[in-house]
C-alpha cells in the first residue's frame, strides 16, 4: 500500500535532514470508491501512513538495517483533503532526530510532515516516529512460524 510515487529530495545533515515524496492522484484510486459512498476523499489516515513511509525510507537511505515500523505521532491535523480531481500531493518531511542504536542495531527517526495538495496545505503531522528493527520480518508468509502472530514488541534490545 505505498503511497508515495517518487522522493523529489533528499537531504541527510547529521541527525537531522528532510525527505520529500510526492504522490499523483488518479480518479480511479481504490479509496475513493469506498470512503466515503458519494463523497469522495482520500482517508486522512492514508497521508498520515505516506508520511510514515517516508521517515522509514529516510532511515533506510541512512543506512538503519531491518523492517521499518510506525511507532506513532503526536498530533495531527487536517484542514483540507484530496479529492478525485486533484492532481499531486507532497509529502514534506523535516527530520529532527535520526539516531542509530549501535547495541542493538535498531534505529529511530523523528520528522514533522506538511502535507500539501496542488500546492494548498491541508495536513500538518508532528513528531511522526518510526523505528527500524532487525530480526522482525516475516518472509515466509503465509506460512505459520514464529513471526505469523503479533502483539508487543520486544524493545528491551532497543
Amino acid at each position: 500500500m505505498l503511497m508515495i510515487d517518487r522522493v523529489v529530495e533528499l537531504q541527510r545533515n547529521g541527525a537531522r535532514g528532510k525527505i520529500v515524496g510526492e504522490q499523483d492522484i488518479h480518479l480511479t484510486d481504490w479509496f475513493f470508491q469506498c470512503h466515503f459512498r458519494g463523497d469522495p476523499v482520500q482517508p486522512g489516515c492514508l497521508g498520515v501512513d505516506a508520511v510514515w513511509q517516508l521517515v522509514g525510507l529516510y532511515c533506510a537511505a541512512a543506512g538503519a538495517p531491518g523492517s521499518g515500523r510506525a511507532l506513532g505521532c503526536k498530533e495531527v491535523e487536517f484542514s483540507g483533503q484530496i479529492r478525485p480531481y486533484n492532481k499531486v500531493v507532497r509529502y514534506e518531511v523535516e527530520i529532527r532526530r535520526f539516531s542509530l542504536l549501535k547495541e542493538s542495531g535498531s534505529a529511530v527517526a523523528v520528522g514533522t510532515a506538511r502535507v500539501l495538495v496542488d500546492g494548498e496545505l491541508i495536513y500538518l503531522v508532528k513528531d511522526a516516529k518510526v523505528g527500524m528493527f532487525q530480526g522482525i520480518a516475516y518472509p515466509d508468509y503465509p506460512k505459520k512460524s514464529e513471526k505469523s502472530v503479533g502483539g508487543i514488541m520486544d524493545r528491551s534490545q532497543s
